[in-house]
């Protein structure tokens, strides 16, 4: 148990170290497209936390499995609802009419 709980820690710092490295260094043009990465992502750990809650092994288990979902899930959805109001910033506005420019 404690093996287990020493690597599973050893994995989550080293994570979080690459994952702020990998963000700290990717420039503002490409935030979008590693968002979206990102909800990929995140959709395996809920796929994840579903299994870790669904396997039986008691109520600790069962309810940190809950909160895993219930966190992916919003990183998902919201991840989405950002991306989608970034990339509706460079749809073309067809309510207004286009002026047509006249030559000199």
């Amino acid at each position: 148990m404690t093996e287990t709980l020493m690597i599973s820690i050893y994995v989550f710092v080293l994570a979080a170290f690459v994952g702020f490295e990998v963000i700290s260094k990717v420039p503002p043009l490409l935030h979008t497209p590693l968002m979206s990465g990102s909800n990929a992502i995140s959709g395996i750990t809920v796929v994840g936390s579903l299994i870790a809650a669904g396997e039986g092994h008691g109520g600790l288990s069962v309810i940190l499995g809950m909160i895993a979902v219930i966190f992916a899930m919003i990183n998902v959805v919201g991840g989405f609802m950002v991306t989608d109001r970034m990339l509706g910033m460079f749809k073309q506005d067809t309510s207004k009419p286009k002026q047509i420019k006249k030559a000199e």
